[in-house]
């Protein structure tokens, strides 16, 4: 079973501000991190990095590839993302610090790409917190 990383996606509000972060779609991202995780094979193993906004988890990224670059105290941690940003069902998830393993069990649901119209997130998460979607 996969396992995913969640980070908090600061600086931006909302996907397409993330978007305008890296404009070309058709190369991996590169995400950078100072600790590289003990349980990097599970990751590579089908997993994705679900970002969250504002205290809304809203899309996801496979992850790649990880590796360890620089070396003792200089050493970080870069992750490879595919371009591709899935978006998921907005779900409320407390601020952290650096990043934190996700289930499978967890993981909010994939959104149809090919659906009409897209929910404002504000409307989302005022729908998920009265329990009504």
């Amino acid at each position: 079973m996969a396992l995913n990383m969640l980070r908090l996606c600061v600086g931006c509000d909302t996907i397409e501000d993330l978007l305008a972060y890296h404009p070309d779609d058709s190369e991996p991202w590169l995400l950078h991190t100072r600790m590289s995780p003990k349980r990097a094979d599970e990751l590579l193993d089908g997993g994705s990095l679900y970002r969250i906004f504002k205290g809304m988890i809203l899309c996801r990224q496979k992850i790649l590839a990880i590796r360890t670059v620089g070396e003792h105290p200089n050493a970080r941690c870069e992750i490879t993302l595919d371009a591709e940003i899935i978006r998921v069902a907005p779900t409320p998830r407390r601020a952290f610090q650096g990043w934190r393993y996700f289930e499978q069990k967890d993981v909010p649901p994939d959104l149809d790409p090919s659906a009409d119209g897209e929910i404002p997130t504000e409307l989302a998460r005022q729908l998920r917190e009265a329990g009504a979607w």
